[in-house]
């Protein structure tokens, strides 16, 4: 048995992400007909994604009578839902790294183009508060 690997030193921050997706809930019906995308992926793709991202607690859960939904749970407490109904497998994957890449933040609608803290330090350019130019 190998001995285990000691963690290197980090520096500079190299290293330090943590991911934000704690969990993964699979909900899918067994009868229906909207859920066979989903139930070849958790067949055949689920395994190798939960061996390759072992930090992601993957639960995969019947659901009678409902459409099939991926659930995402993040370490801020917040969750995202994701409908998967009548999709293909490649795209399930394709959901599922989105889920796992996701930080689970609402979407924010942003009114200006340009947020800033502090206004400018010249102020709204006008051509009135310039020199006339000369000919």
């Amino acid at each position: 048995m190998p001995a285990p690997m000691a963690h290197p030193v980090l520096k500079n921050g190299v290293g330090t992400f943590i991911p934000q997706c704690r969990r993964l809930v699979f909900h899918y019906c067994e009868r229906s007909g909207s859920s066979r995308g989903m139930i070849e992926y958790v067949k055949k793709d689920l395994i190798e994604f939960a061996k390759e991202h072992p930090h992601v607690e993957v639960i995969v859960t019947p659901r009678p009578s409902k459409h099939p939904v991926i659930r995402g749970l993040y370490l801020n407490g917040k969750d995202k839902v994701v409908c998967v109904r009548n999709m293909e497998p490649k795209d399930i994957a394709g959901k599922v790294q989105l889920l796992k890449e996701s930080a689970g933040n609402r979407m924010k609608v942003f009114k200006k183009p340009v947020i800033s803290t502090t206004e400018s330090v010249r102020g709204i350019w006008s051509p009135f508060h310039t020199t006339p130019h000369q000919i």
